[in-house]
């Protein structure tokens, strides 16, 4: 699937807005960057982010809360690693969507733009 670069900008827009120590799902950030629908277009955009423009792509769960790496991956462990230093907790591959999900402001929502 070849991705669309103004698509890709407004996922990789939505993924920076993530604050520090909070995580969100691919499909969440699909809907914020108004992809509804397109969870795994999100995961092919943080694939090509520009390493410059430093997208916080370990910051993106799946919909369960789960790394989007195997467990025990090296993928996996630079995942956990990373959340961990933001203080999430990252038990058995998983985070607490519930304590750490990132659920944004409305004034959040409106400063996206695209």
């Amino acid at each position: 699937m070849a991705i669309n670069q103004q698509k890709a900008q407004q996922i990789w827009q939505t993924v920076c807005s993530i604050p520090k120590g909070k995580v969100a799902s691919y499909g969440q950030i699909a809907d914020l960057a108004g992809l509804p629908g397109r969870a795994r277009m999100v995961g092919k955009a943080l694939g090509y982010a520009p390493e410059d423009m430093n997208v916080p792509w370990f910051r993106v769960l799946r919909s369960n809360g789960q790394l989007a790496f195997p467990s025990g991956s090296e993928s996996a462990e630079k995942q956990k690693g990373l959340l961990q230093e933001e203080g999430v907790v990252v038990l058995n591959n998983r985070v607490k969507l519930k304590q750490f999900g990132w659920q944004p402001e409305l004034t959040e929502l409106l400063s996206l733009k695209y």
